[in-house]
């Protein structure tokens, strides 16, 4: 068995990532929910390494010798700990149950068929209005009516994409492709009165998927982000505040399953959504407790398999899940403990990845909080 035969539950409310906006906006004398109980501000960034799992930084300390110096705690990334939902837990201040992204590929309920919220696209090229997909307000909107100035440094290449128009409404996008662009960007975002930014770094998870997360080729990304991190201190205005983190860690995968092509995990599967360390299944109209049956059997000592009133029961998408995104949700939601990767061979890319994440173990899980300060 497993040392993560238990599933780690993000610490909703008190220690995860969604936790986190609030506790910043608050830093920066904007509402009251400091529940992370982060020091004043007059400035922050927030540099968002995509990738960057505690236990992965802790294992090279020798590679990035600025962010290990740094003042530390952790958090729990959210379920699924991927992208989307991260990215939307940190722009809503939100649990996933409560923002609807509740993992990569979603079924659109009543449709019959996927939505990918990464790429935003959908089948026979529909459109997806990221308003009605994820209407919450963002921590950003409010802010700005309070008077700070938000701003996002990322490739311009994600600037206006209905992800980025879904989670970072409110935010003024800063595009900037190469480092010393995102440095001179953030540098002049932070000369501006109670300025809160976030810089995106997403080549370490990139690297990760393609090669594996302790791979030469990782480490040297590692080594950009430790450079990227110290520069981005060294540009703190005073009484400003860098913080970092990341929206999800990484495990290699040394064991692969084609659910696809295997007889007994596509038997009265309808959709397999979500992705490879989280599967959402979606059923064959009165299929549900067969194919939970089936993936559970052949899936055992391997994967956590639940139903979907399982997964919303044990708190893994946060203390509630709003009435309108239950059908977003899996029938049966799979989740490997192992090194286990659940492939759908229709997706050859994600197929071929050495690096995976969306799991609640605790190398996907737990992912830093680092602070260097001018004050």
């Amino acid at each position: 068995m497993s040392l993560d035969a238990v599933p780690l539950v993000p610490g909703y409310g008190g220690s995860s990532l969604p936790d986190l906006p609030r506790s910043l906006m608050a830093a920066l004398g904007v509402g009251d929910g400091n529940v992370l109980g982060l020091e004043p501000a007059r400035s922050v960034c927030l540099f968002l390494v995509d990738g960057l799992g505690a236990e992965l930084l802790a294992a090279h300390p020798e590679t990035a010798p600025f962010l290990s110096s740094a003042t530390k705690r952790v958090l729990t990334a959210g379920f699924p700990a991927t992208t989307v939902t991260s990215l939307c837990s940190l722009g809503t201040g939100l649990p996933p149950g409560e923002h609807g992204m509740l993992g990569l590929m979603l079924a659109v309920p009543g449709a019959g068929h996927l939505f990918n919220c990464l790429r935003w696209t959908l089948p026979d090229k529909q459109v997806m209005d990221p308003l009605t997909w994820q209407p919450a307000d963002t921590v950003y909107q409010s802010a700005a009516a309070a008077g700070v100035t938000c701003s996002y440094v990322a490739p311009a290449m994600f600037e206006g994409t209905g992800l980025t128009e879904a989670v970072y409404r409110g935010m003024r996008y800063l595009g900037a492709d190469t480092v010393d662009e995102r440095v001179e960007a953030a540098t002049a975002a932070l000369a501006e009165p109670r300025a809160h930014v976030t810089v995106y770094y997403g080549d370490l998870d990139a690297m990760g998927h393609l090669t594996g997360w302790g791979t030469p080729e990782w480490l040297d990304q590692l080594a950009i982000v430790d450079r990227l991190a110290e520069r981005l201190a060294a540009a703190l205005p005073p009484g400003g505040a860098l913080y970092v983190t990341a929206d999800h860690g990484m495990v290699n995968a040394r064991d692969k399953i084609e659910a696809d092509q295997t007889p007994e995990l596509s038997a009265g599967v309808a959709m397999l959504g979500g992705e490879a360390r989280a599967r959402h299944v979606y059923t064959e109209p009165g299929a549900a407790h067969a194919v939970l049956d089936a993936w559970r059997e052949t899936l055992a000592g391997r994967a956590w398999v639940v139903s979907r009133q399982e997964a919303v029961d044990a708190g893994w998408f946060g203390p509630k899940v709003k009435t309108e995104w239950i059908e977003r949700i899996g029938d049966v939601v799979a989740v490997p403990y192992s090194d286990l990767a659940i492939i759908n061979t229709a997706h050859k890319l994600e197929a071929a990845f050495t690096g995976y994440h969306g799991s609640m173990t605790t190398a996907e899980q737990l992912i830093p909080l680092l602070e260097v300060s001018s004050r």
